[in-house]
Formats: structure tokens, sequence, C-alpha cells
């Protein structure tokens, strides 16, 4: 659609021929290996009918809940008790004042890609727009695993606690449905032992693994149970969501005491919290080197820093922004640790904070060792950073430093069914910034050749290296 005035059309972000050549008859028709996200998979498995827009659009977005606390719109409006119609009117409202956030181009795409809607959303489209979305979403053509199939989608991978049953994943494995649900292994509460909640947690480990923890390597041996368990379910990868790497030297009985002393309920050091945290994730890491898997670790969040509105609604209710955590050093000895034992595994490290772009980018090359193409990632722009701006920064350091053709491209790291068109998003700016190069001439005008970059980019290099 080229239309004169519609914001969202087909040559949206493709600056000139060659990035509209790219994008069109190389990126546009990849399917979509969603790698990482937060998806519910009772919902697929299910195959839940939304009904109106802010069930699955605006419930659980934390991009959107900070937008509209920003323009001074009531909790009761984002996550409180208002009606549907209510919060999704309070949404459209806020939308024309996101211009130049991500927002504004993702509720436009969304809009256009889902429900055939090139309108503007705003306080005097809001109406019309609730109700025809709404008259959709409560159709069976609307439903959650269609909505999958709308865009492509060959591999979803959600993201699960050791804790989990997957008997979703289980339903969906058995019920034919012709895309792929995978799940990713993140045992993130059995890592942060300073936590709180942290022995109820462990107890609760046990039962799912139906071993007794009262030792450190009681708990190895239930995690690695888990493991074994969630690979026995299609599990091929894992995933860490820490401030930064933990690498202390440590020795097993100051571990084991550690894990004693937490256990009585008594408060531990930073050190003694980092040597644990050392040693757990080195044994979880060599457990994921024997099952093969793929580890990921998305490094540099500051989170819950709104002590008093974490209080009333939780986790993840968006109070969390960039951390400036050392990273290097200590990633850096994790790594090597792994290395000198030829026990690291595929991995993909991902920095919250873009002061360390070139850091990570330059990181993978010390351990890429030639046995697999790419086999440490410096994954794509995450949270803050999955943007326009926040994708180019990440997609230059890594060509830079690295080599961009080996990259295995975008995942959506969201919770809603909606967000699949951050690959097109991804995609379009790979194709503009390829494009703008071939212009300048600064890359051959060979389309066929930067074509299949970018076809491996969005979708072939990401489907060899899985292998899901």
């Amino acid at each position: 659609m080229t239309t004169t005035g519609i914001f969202i059309h087909d040559d949206f972000l493709l600056e000139n021929k060659y990035a509209r050549e790219l994008y069109h008859n190389y990126a546009k028709d990849q399917p979509i290996i969603d790698y990482h996200n937060h998806l519910p998979p009772q919902e697929i498995a299910e195959d839940r009918i939304y009904g109106n827009m802010t069930r699955i659009w605006i419930n659980g977005d934390h991009y959107k809940w900070r937008a509209m606390r920003t323009m001074g719109v009531d909790e009761k409006f984002i996550t409180g008790d208002g009606s549907d119609k209510e919060k999704f009117m309070y949404w459209a409202k806020t939308v024309p004042f996101t211009m130049r956030n991500p927002l504004y181009h993702w509720t436009h795409l969304e809009l256009a890609r889902y429900f055939d809607i090139y309108d503007l959303l705003n306080e005097r489209s809001a109406e019309r727009i609730y109700w025809e979305t709404s008259e959709k979403l409560s159709s069976p053509e609307y439903s959650c695993q269609n909505l999958l199939r709308k865009v492509n989608a060959e591999v979803v991978c959600t993201t699960e606690d050791p804790i989990d049953s997957l008997e979703y994943h289980q339903t969906l494995a058995n019920s034919g449905f012709n895309i792929k649900v995978s799940t990713a292994f993140r045992p993130d509460k059995a890592i942060l032992i300073s936590n709180k909640g942290y022995n109820a947690y462990i107890d609760t480990l046990g039962k799912a693994a139906d071993i007794e923890i009262n030792t450190f390597h009681e708990l190895c041996d239930a995690l690695k149970s888990r493991i074994s368990f969630f690979d026995q379910n299609g599990c091929k990868l894992c995933d860490h969501g820490l401030d930064r790497m933990y690498y202390e030297l440590y020795t097993e009985a100051e571990v084991q005491s550690i894990f004693l002393k937490k256990r009585a309920g008594q408060e531990l050091t930073n050190s003694e919290a980092s040597k644990f945290q050392s040693a757990l994730l080195l044994f979880l890491s060599e457990t994921y080197h024997e099952y093969r898997w793929v580890q990921q670790f998305h490094l540099g969040a500051l989170r819950n820093n709104n002590a008093r509105m974490h209080s009333l609604l939780g986790p993840d209710t968006g109070w969390d922004s960039i951390g400036d955590y050392p990273q290097a050093q200590q990633l850096s000895a994790f790594l090597n640790a792994l290395e000198r034992k030829d026990k690291l595994v595929k991995t993909i490290i991902y920095n919250l904070n873009p002061s360390d772009n070139e850091v990570f980018a330059s990181m993978i090359g010390n351990f890429n060792d030639g046995s697999i193409k790419g086999k440490v990632q410096f994954g794509s722009g995450w949270w803050f950073l999955d943007q326009k701006d926040g994708m180019t920064k990440q997609l230059n350091a890594l060509s830079n430093m690295g080599l961009i053709s080996c990259f295995i491209g975008m995942l959506t790291d969201s919770r809603s069914f909606l967000s699949f068109p951050r690959h097109e998003y991804f995609r379009r700016v790979l194709c503009n910034l390829f494009g703008d190069e071939i212009q300048r001439g600064e890359l051959p005008n060979d389309l066929p050749w930067i074509g299949k970059l970018v076809q491996d980019i969005s979708y072939q290099n990401a489907k060899d290296y899985f292998h899901f």
C-alpha cells in the first residue's frame, strides 16, 4: 500500500531503491523464528479468543503502561479496575504523544498488519477502532493460534521457570498445531540467592524435582533433574536475566557453607552471594554443554526501582530501567572458565546499556573458536534498545567488531501476541542500513549476494543455529 498520506505503507523506513528491493525481494517473506519471548503457552494451547484489544494489547504491556503514567493517566485505567474500553480509550489518547518513541511505530504497524487498519490511532478514531478490532478479535479467525499463523511464525520459544510442569507445551506438541512452540529454561530464582523468598522457592523446586534440597549438591541435582525434564520435552535453550555476569573464585566448602547459611535464614554478604552465584552459574553452563543447549544471558537491567509501586503491583509492571554495571571483566572470566574446560556451549549475550555495545560486540570474538559458525553471538537490541536507533547501533557495533553476516537476528522478548511486527521493523531497519551503504558506494551493487545475507540474518542463521 503506497497511497499518499498513509503512514504505514509498503516502503515504510526504506529510504532508497536498494533498501526497498532488499526488503521486498529478500526479507519480507522469510518465516519468523522468535527464539525468545514471554508469551503464555496456556493461551496458545487453549487457542484463546481475546474479544477486545485491551486484553491482548494493553494488559501486561509495561511499555504502554509507562507511557500512560507519564501522561498522567490514573493507574485505575492502566492496571486497575477500569473497564477494558476505558483502558483502550486512555491508551488511544496517549498514542499521539508517543511520537518519536518506538511505541508510535509499533502501534500503527500492529494495527495495519493484524487488522488492516491504516488510520492513526487517537482520541477521534479510538471508538471506531476499538469496536472494529473487538469484532475481529471475537472471531475464531483471530484466535491466538491464527494470530501466529497470520505473521508466518515458524517457531515460538517461550520462557519457563524450572518448576514449570510444561503441560501446555506437551499439549501443543501433541495437538497438530503447525507452528513449533518450544521453551527456554530460566533458573534465575535458583541463582539469585539474596532475593526475598529464596528459601520458599528452593522448597518448591525440590518438590518439582522430587529431591529434598538441604545442600548445594542437592540443589545442583535438582536443577539437573529439571534440565533433563525440559530436554525430554524438546527444550533447546536457556535464558538468564542478570544485572551482570558473576565470576568470583570460591571453594566447594565455601559454597556449601554459604548455601547452608541461607537455608538457616541468615543474611549473606555481597561477597558470599557473588561466590554462590558464580558457582551455580558455572555448574549450570557445564550442564547446558552436556545437553548441547544454547545459553542466553540478558545483562544490565536495574529492576524494581520504585519500591512503593513495586510493593503494590509486583515485578515486571514498568519500574525497571537501564543499569550501569561493569560488565567486561567478569563476563570474560566466566566465559574463559568454561572455554578452559572446553565446555562453552553456543552462547548469546545481550546488553541493556548501549554503552556496552562495543564491549559485547568485541567480546564474542574472543570465544568464537572456529568450531561452529557464530558460536558466540552479540544478541539483538533488547528491551529499551529494541527500537530503530538501538537496533542500528547494535548492528553497526556488530558489523564493526565482528561479522554481521553470522548474526541470528531479531526476537520479540514480548508478552503480547501482537508484537511480531517487531521482526518486520527489524528487517526494514536492516535493509535500509545495507541499502544506504549501497547507494553511497560503501558496498557493491550486488543485490543477489547482499540479499542472501539479509535472508540469512532474517531467518536462515537462526534456523541453522538452534536446530529447532
